[in-house]
């Protein structure tokens, strides 16, 4: 027998149930934002964080942000590279197209009431301003934050929501525990290796155990350094040419010279564009050439049988790479050396201008602190249930790295990684688990209404979002 609607003086009015309408969860990173319904596999709009400023333009589409025929364009992040948001103006355009763009449309307005057919100056009626319709006013929102992210900007975030998007819900999830929730752990020591950030921390029952929180910038980002500096120190030195540079190239032999014929542009280029475009080469060699050394032991250690490391990695078959301007090169034990510093701060190459690694940003010590931060009692249980995501975690190797750098930390232990196995799940984590739990029924009761907004203010964030 189907179950009788509760009649309106029984249904509470605080409480918002939008089974009829799906919630679109938003999760914003330093390198992307994601944003798609509650209830997908993948999000349908994926950005780039970056945006660009030519005269009076800003850029948001991922096309013109990565156009070289934009005259003067410079490039610019609204976000910190603690992954928290900086610049909420420019952030608030960015995630606004990044769901108005692919997820919601505005309906066409009226022509009668729309202004376009008016004779004279009028007086702007205030009451109709307001009812101008909203790019979010029929879903609710679910939003990630960092571990780290302060009260004020958790405020910001929710009077966006409220005002500008008028939204009838919203929520502020933790990514580390969104990222738990896609793995389907609700306890869990989550390991996050993003682009400008890599955060450890240990998570019980949903909620983050802030005594464990870590965090460090040897990252995607930090990793693209390293590569750099490589670059730097071959002889003939390489220096990276983007793709929109070239025009035509002839293929060469390994290591021979390149014969590229260039673009020239009438207008000029800028710095901050000609690095946003020359991360991507170096995205692509990350993605097709680098590898993290496995193990046992480090890269500069001695193996068990008496023979280094280094020379057990020099015998393995190379990879080449190819560069835009057809420059080809075998790399051989280099493309471990580059991410070894992750995990052994005395094998990072010096990077010019920054400060040499400590001891204490390398992944295994930020692991250990995590641990050793909370109590006796969870350890155990937070050993069986490590979560990896993030980007850079996708390197060939580094799941099996990290599992026997683990057990050299705690031999006796019983560990259990939990790594999923697509690309998307990995590097879309935090928002899988937002898309769960936004379409989870038991989650409606949790979303904070229009109208509790409406009566306690933005500080209604923080008591209830823990």
């Amino acid at each position: 027998m189907a179950s009788q609607p509760m009649t309106s003086s029984i249904q509470p009015t605080d409480v918002y149930g939008g089974d009829e309408v799906s919630a679109i969860i938003l999760d914003p990173g330093y390198s992307s934002v994601r944003a798609g319904f509650a209830g997908e596999d993948t999000p349908k709009s994926f950005y780039t964080s970056c945006y660009g400023v030519s005269g009076d333009r800003t850029i948001f589409s991922d096309e013109d942000v990565h156009n070289p025929l934009v005259p003067d364009m410079e490039i610019r992040n609204p976000m910190s590279k603690d992954g928290v948001v900086e610049d909420w103006d420019a952030a608030t355009q960015l995630f606004e197209y990044a769901i108005t763009s692919r997820l919601t449309k505005f309906k066409q307005s009226d022509p009668m009431t729309n202004g376009v057919n008016d004779t004279k100056d009028m007086d702007v009626d205030i009451e109709a301003a307001d009812e101008e319709e909203k790019p979010l006013e029929e879903h609710p929102l679910l939003m990630t934050e960092t571990a780290w992210n302060s009260s004020k900007n958790r405020e910001r975030a929710i009077e966006i929501a409220m005002e500008n998007w008028g939204c009838p819900a919203f929520w502020l999830a933790r990514n580390s525990v969104m990222a738990a929730f896609a793995a389907g752990r609700a306890t869990a020591l989550v390991i996050d290796v993003g682009a400008s950030t890599t955060s450890t921390m240990c998570i019980h029952d949903g909620l983050i155990l802030k005594k464990s929180i870590q965090k460090s910038p040897v990252a995607g980002n930090w990793v693209s350094s390293q590569v750099r500096s490589l670059f730097s120190t071959q002889d003939p030195k390489i220096d990276i040419v983007p793709h929109y540079m070239i025009s035509s190239k002839t293929p060469v032999d390994a290591g021979a010279p390149a014969q590229a014929t260039f673009q020239n542009f009438k207008h000029n280029i800028t710095d901050s564009f000609r690095a946003l475009e020359e991360e991507r080469v170096l995205s692509e060699f990350k993605e097709s050439v680098v590898q993290v050394y496995q193990g046992p032991g480090r890269l500069n250690s001695t193996h068990p049988s008496g023979v280094p490391n280094i020379e057990n990695v020099r015998a393995m078959p190379g990879r080449v790479f190819e560069f835009p301007d057809g420059l080809n090169q075998m790399w051989g034990a280099d493309r471990m050396t580059v991410v070894e510093g992750m995990w052994d701060e005395r094998a990072a190459l010096p990077i010019p201008s920054e400060p040499a690694l400590t001891k204490a940003q390398t992944i295994p010590e930020m692991i250990r602190a995590s641990v050793q931060g909370v109590d006796m009692d969870l350890r155990a249980a937070l050993l069986q249930n490590i979560v990896v995501t993030g980007g850079t975690t996708l390197l060939q190797g580094f799941t099996d790295r990290l599992y026997n750098e683990m057990q050299a930390m705690w031999p006796g232990a019983r560990i259990k990684i939990q790594a999923a196995g697509l690309t998307t799940e990995r590097r879309f984590g935090s928002w899988v688990g937002g898309s769960i739990l936004g379409s989870l029924g038991t989650f409606h009761q949790m979303w904070i209404s229009k109208k509790e907004y409406e009566e306690f203010g933005v500080s209604v964030v923080d008591k209830r979002c823990k």
